[in-house]
């Protein structure tokens, strides 16, 4: 089966990691979307890619400054179009409440915490729970380049599917250790300079790989052809049902 994970929601047509973004991809018969994760600093998760807010929203610095109650303040869709103007930062509970209403998969990366060990660990313990709310029949995949995030999950959630993200230049021979000491059952590599070797390899020791960013429907093809699993794209409409 290939799968399309709708990059940061249908990010192309809609300010990404937004709730916005998440509901497109159910009016497009994309069943799984990809989003990050980070945490502020009174405890509250919210769905964002950067630590800071400048690139997509209408303030300014870190975002562990926030709290929930600054949320009600932030604009994270003006800055993509007018039509999203006081689009808000969604928490990780309006995340898990729209992927149960709209019948969605997630793939939800663990961004590294910048502020503290203590963040981090508030963060798995916070991310835990929120999937506990989720619909049963509802599917999930946990992934982050910080493989001491995923380790650690995976002890609180053992039936958390869990991937591991790699760029091509952290790609290296122990990759398999990684995977293992991690529990994961997914590898995520970098679409840039992956070639059919290493998908090979992935796949007879007998790994998923969901590959990132593909926007190219020729390169997305060659993929698949080669026995990959699913894409990351920002394009998902491009390759929707």
């Amino acid at each position: 089966m290939r799968t399309i994970y709708a990059h940061r929601g249908m990010s192309s047509l809609a300010p990404e990691n937004t709730l916005s973004a998440v509901k497109l991809c159910a009016d497009y018969r994309v069943d799984w979307f990809e989003c990050d994760i980070d945490i502020l600093h009174d405890g509250t998760i919210v769905v964002s890619h950067d630590s800071t807010l400048d690139r997509c929203t209408n303030r300014s610095g870190s975002l562990f400054d926030l709290d929930r109650q600054a949320l009600s303040s932030i604009d994270a869709g003006s800055w993509f179009s007018h039509d999203y103007l006081d689009e808000p930062l969604p928490t990780i509970e309006q995340l898990v409440v729209a992927i149960n209403r709209y019948k969605l998969n997630a793939n939800i990366e663990i961004k590294s915490c910048e502020s503290s060990a203590q963040a981090s660990r508030d963060l798995l313990s916070g991310l835990n729970a929120a999937l506990e709310q989720l619909a049963p029949e509802r599917d999930y995949i946990i992934s982050s380049f910080n493989p001491i995030l995923l380790a650690e999950f995976k002890k609180i959630r053992p039936q958390a599917k869990i991937a591991c993200l790699f760029e091509q230049q952290t790609l290296n021979d122990d990759w398999h250790v990684i995977m293992e000491w991690t529990g994961a059952e997914y590898i995520h590599p970098q679409n840039e300079g992956l070639t059919r070797e290493q998908v090979r390899m992935f796949k007879e020791r007998g790994y998923k790989v969901n590959v990132w960013t593909v926007n190219e429907k020729d390169r997305a093809n060659q993929l698949f052809n080669w026995g990959v699993d699913g894409i990351f794209t920002d394009v998902a409409q491009n390759f929707s049902r």
